[in-house]
């Protein structure tokens, strides 16, 4: 089929195209912007592929320019799907059985730092809650830096034995 055949047929089943474009893709907008991005595309070609089914080379052209559009904007969301999407993740407050939940393992993690031998406790409260460098912990407690990483592992150890054994 001659170039001028080829947009000569697109041009006399477009109809017909776009019906069954819009059937496989499921939108009529969306069959619309292919075919026409397949006609432009179609035109801006020097010399056209010979077909013997012009109608299946049209459609799998339109289809693969649809197909890349998704693609493209899956990948790349708008700046207002972004801001929308972190209103909605910073909106969204616990509820009640997340916040009680929250409570009960507050509550399981105080008591477990409570048994733990008191220089422990405090290295992981001062670690953890005060933010301080495990040099600084050392400094203030008078030890060495091997023994804060010790007993900070001693203490991670037994809170993650515990946790893992209730989560089971």
């Amino acid at each position: 089929m001659s170039a001028p055949s080829l947009l000569d047929y697109f041009t006399r089943r477009y109809a017909s195209l776009k019906s069954s474009l819009t059937r496989r893709l499921g939108n009529a907008d969306m069959a619309s912007d292919a075919l026409h991005d397949t006609w432009v595309r179609l035109q801006g070609m020097e010399t056209l592929p010979e077909r013997e089914r012009p109608g299946a080379y049209l459609m799998r052209v339109a289809l693969n320019i649809a197909v890349d559009g998704q693609r493209r904007e899956t990948l790349y969301a708008t700046g207002e799907e972004v801001e929308s999407a972190l209103n909605q993740h910073m909106d969204a407050a616990p509820g009640p059985a997340r916040t009680a939940q929250a409570r009960l393992d507050l509550g399981i993690l105080l008591r477990q730092v409570e048994h733990m031998p008191e220089r422990r406790r405090v290295i992981l409260v001062m670690a953890h809650w005060e933010d301080l460098t495990r040099e600084e912990i050392a400094r203030r407690l008078k030890i060495s830096v091997r023994t804060v990483d010790t007993e900070l592992k001693r203490a991670h150890e037994r809170l993650a034995e515990f946790f893992g054994e209730t989560q089971k």
